[in-house]
């Protein structure tokens, strides 16, 4: 089968290589996905750069790709859930990464059903916006009612984390362009805040929860905004202890993350606040239960360019550079 690899880590501009390679083992909790479309994400990016390689230090030559959709070729021995011909989509395990090939063989507990409603480029789109959105969710565990604050919703994240907050009864507000208002708005937001020429740390305070899809930069702010003793959740800031030690790595890297995330640590204990760093893992169950809501709203992600196979240095380039205002995808007949 064909499949996208690279051979190593290498910062600046992503090579990548087109290979026929070996199918993939099925084992007997796993499925076997042909696979109809791949989404490019910078998490791609962060891979062929080494900068997680502390968190997953993959091995070479490694297939690029963490989130697909397609359907169901073969089913291992001890598979209940799937049977062959169904339509799945999937976040893969980050030690089970390869979403850029004809084919892949996934863990069963990994995947959820594709809902009719999405074609196979829109599914592809989901996963991990999705899981990333519940998993960060579930750590605020804020209860019904509660303010939450989403910086930079506006984007691809905020299409599935808005609907999926608002279902959880959360009075969402969020940040963003002023061409995505509306439609941001028509996603369950009560306020939006355009950063170009609106500051939100004026407007706002005692917020119970936040959600950083920005960055370092953008967390003094966040943490302003929030009550005592309130819970921040960052996509994109620094690793800390707390999530070193979640993700079960060894104890010099706990160390080490400890003193990456001492800064933000600091600004979290001035008001006994509190800081997380995520990085979404896969989760079948997760996805199926926000693939429900999802259906319920029809909430559609917005998808950028699409290319073939053939195409995927351009596509990752695409990502890199920004070109695209939606969901980049790669499609595979």
């Amino acid at each position: 089968m064909k499949a996208i690899q690279i051979d190593g880590y290498k910062k600046g501009e992503i090579k990548v290589t087109l290979r026929e390679v070996d199918m993939p083992q099925v084992g007997d909790h796993d499925i076997l996905v042909k696979v109809k479309a791949a989404a490019v994400n910078p998490l791609e990016l962060l891979i062929a750069h080494g900068d997680v390689k502390l968190v997953v230090p993959y091995q070479f030559p490694l297939t690029l790709g963490n989130e697909m959709s397609g359907v169901v070729e073969q089913i291992g021995t001890k598979v209940k859930k799937f049977k062959k011909g169904d339509r799945v989509f999937a976040r893969l395990p980050i030690n089970r990464i390869g979403a850029f090939a004809e084919y892949v063989a996934i863990d069963a507990s990994a995947v959820a059903k594709t809902p009719d409603y999405l074609s196979d480029i829109e599914a592809a789109a989901v996963p991990l916006t999705a899981l990333t959105a519940e998993q960060a969710l579930d750590i605020l565990n804020l209860k019904s009612d509660s303010s939450l604050f989403i910086s930079g919703g506006s984007g691809s994240f905020g299409t599935m984390a808005i609907p999926l907050a608002a279902a959880r009864g959360l009075n969402v507000i969020t940040s963003g362009g002023a061409k995505a208002k509306e439609r941001t708005k028509e996603l369950g937001v009560s306020q939006y805040f355009d950063y170009k020429t609106e500051d939100y740390t004026k407007h706002l305070k005692d917020i119970d929860g936040a959600i950083d899809s920005l960055g370092d930069k953008e967390l003094p702010r966040l943490f302003s905004i929030l009550r005592e003793g309130a819970t921040l959740v960052s996509l994109k800031g620094m690793p800390n202890t707390s999530f070193a030690k979640s993700f079960g790595l060894s104890l010099w890297k706990q160390w080490l993350f400890k003193f990456a995330g001492m800064k933000n640590e600091k600004l979290a204990k001035k008001r006994n606040q509190h800081y997380h760093f995520i990085f979404v893992t896969a989760n079948g169950a997760q996805l199926e239960k926000a693939a429900t809501i999802l259906t319920n709203r029809s909430i559609r992600p917005e998808i950028g360019n699409i290319y073939t196979l053939e195409q995927a240095e351009e596509a990752l380039n695409d990502v890199a550079l920004h070109h695209s205002q939606g969901k980049v995808i790669i499609q595979l007949s």
